[in-house]
């Protein structure tokens, strides 16, 4: 039985972290969406991401969001330390110091402690995640979440797109939208209707991942728990997550390259191992969750009115979730641009700036996982037979391991470069000039107001973060109140453009008298006088010609 088609002006296909951050960043923009979901509202989802950027708290703070986030996951002071041991109880060679969330506000001492940002990074699984997100989204008006609904397929016409879903009933159901986002996952059917098609390095890791419940293991420990603890010994090398900070854990075996079979390899005699305890050691498999690490980016990420997001778009190894949070800034960059044009304001060409924006993005970030999981294979590959020793030669071996884990891995727990370095070089919607933006790495990157940047961030002087005072689309930052900026404005309005004036102090942090940032921080334009085009300026910004 066909059920009469329901409307909407965006579609989501997936209620995971991806497509509920662009319900919610829609609807905050008053715009109606609808979100498809097979599976029934309030599952779980699999104990995947483990980790929240700044960046993606930075989104979550101006979605109101954070600091529901940011009171779940592990226990208040429950170290965020990154360990590495020769095993989960053995000894300890070096530690990462990430603060405890009760302390992530105040204590700067740690190697991200000094990020120039209001919203510090998150340590929590996605089992507590997503229920929070989607409480929200289910509470949202103009949000309409359909669970228990299957997608199939969709079509598209001149003014919009029929799409077709299934419910667990079997019932068929048409939904009719202006726009049709596939969150869909790594599996995607909207990526395979679009005629994307990944391109890349379809094996890069094998890890035989098991979800485990094990009260006994923290007070087993010789050394204080922390978030994630890697082992590193001869026989078996791996990782233990702590999930809960209780009794559930999520343990990685990192397969070597001769084991291609996930069921050839004991898991128990593994987890073991990895452990570090013998047989008489109690605990209970929850779930497997056996991955393989991958780094492929879609060659497209539209087709018409049809867009992708997060692991449909773009897979990779997980490292520090890498994966979810590079989703998260999809549906943020895209977000912002589907409203613009349903609001009437701006052209549909300002839709093309969101592949042009993420896709290299993406494609850089997959090559950042890749390397350094090739990096982290070689270091576990070589590690002394007699890493366990007592005496001399054991200490001296152990320091040297511990001081490369930590060189090579803090860049990766504390990435500053993959927060806050990216830039978008080949934008339609801004107004570059002709500068270069700083290079990034993993881990560093040099703050910058070149066009395409993040905009550096700065406390105004009410101690307020620069960021919260941003418009819910274009903001006109002004350092010296005598530069006029009138026909700006004028123009602006003229073009039905929303650009919200902001006058501030004059902070260091900004080399320009007049910048426009966009809503997701991004510098569209800078200069120290109005622009000689007001209008020409207001046109590339609405990408209209």
């Amino acid at each position: 039985m066909l059920a009469e088609a329901a409307s909407f002006d965006v579609l989501i296909v997936g209620a995971g972290p991806v497509g509920l951050t662009l319900a919610l960043d829609l609807a905050s923009r008053g715009i109606d969406v609808a979100i498809l979901e097979r599976r029934p509202a309030g599952e779980p989802p699999s104990v995947k991401c483990n980790h929240v950027s700044a960046r993606s708290m930075e989104i979550f703070r101006r979605l109101k969001v954070s600091q529901d986030l940011r009171n779940a996951g592990l226990p208040e002071d429950y170290p965020n330390d990154v360990s590495y041991r020769t095993t989960t109880l053995g000894i300890e060679i070096a530690r990462i110091k990430i603060p405890a969330r009760k302390y992530r506000y105040s204590d700067k001492s740690g190697p991200d402690g000094w990020w120039p940002t209001p919203e510090p990074p998150h340590r929590i699984n996605q089992i507590f995640l997503e229920p929070i997100l989607f409480q929200r989204a289910a509470s949202t008006d103009g949000i309409t979440i359909f669970s228990e609904t299957t997608y199939s397929e969709f079509r598209e016409d001149q003014s919009g797109i029929t799409a077709f879903a299934t419910s667990l009933s079997g019932d068929e159901r048409q939904f009719r939208a202006k726009f049709l986002v596939g969150c869909d996952g790594g599996s995607s059917v909207v990526r395979k209707q679009i005629g994307a098609t990944f391109k890349g390095d379809p094996v890069v890791q094998r890890v035989q991942s098991t979800y485990i419940e094990a009260p006994d293991l923290i007070g087993r420990m010789t050394v204080p728990p922390a978030w994630a603890m890697f082992s590193l010994n001869p026989r078996r090398s791996g990782n233990v997550y702590a999930i809960d900070g209780k009794e559930r854990w999520l343990v990685h075996n990192y397969l070597k390259p001769d084991e291609t079979d996930f069921d050839s390899v004991d898991r128990h005699a593994s987890i073991r191992r990895i452990l570090g305890v013998g047989p008489d050691f109690q605990y209970t498999v929850l779930k497997k969750e056996d991955w393989i690490g991958r780094r492929l980016v879609a060659d497209r990420f539209r087709q018409g009115r049809a867009f992708i997001c997060g692991d449909a778009g773009h897979i990779w190894v997980p490292y520090a979730g890498y994966g979810m949070n590079a989703g998260i800034a999809d549906a943020e960059n895209l977000a912002w641009l589907l409203a613009a044009h349903l609001k009437g304001w701006a052209s549909d060409a300002i839709l093309d700036a969101y592949e042009a924006e993420r896709m290299p993005i993406t494609a850089q970030v997959s090559y950042f996982a890749m390397n350094h999981a090739h990096a982290m294979f070689e270091q576990r590959s070589a590690v002394p037979d007699d890493i366990e020793a007592s005496g001399q030669r054991g200490d001296q071996l152990r320091e040297a391991l511990g001081k490369a884990a930590y060189e090579l891995n803090v860049q990766q727990y504390c990435c500053a470069g993959l927060n806050f370095g990216y830039f978008y070089a080949n934008s339609p919607i801004i107004a570059y000039d002709g500068a270069t933006a700083p290079e990034y790495t993993m881990g560093s990157f040099t703050p910058s107001t070149v066009p395409g940047a993040r905009l550096p961030h700065f406390w105004l002087s009410e101690g307020e973060s620069v960021y919260d005072r941003l418009g819910p689309y274009y903001t006109l930052l002004r350092s010296d109140p005598k530069v006029e900026v009138t026909p700006l404005l004028k123009s602006a309005e003229a073009h039905n453009v929303p650009l919200a004036l902001l006058d501030i102090g004059e902070p260091s942090e900004l080399d320009y008298k007049l910048i426009v940032v966009r809503s997701d921080r991004h510098v569209a334009w800078r200069s120290n006088t109005s622009p000689a085009d007001s209008s020409g300026l207001i046109r590339t910004l609405a990408a209209s010609t």
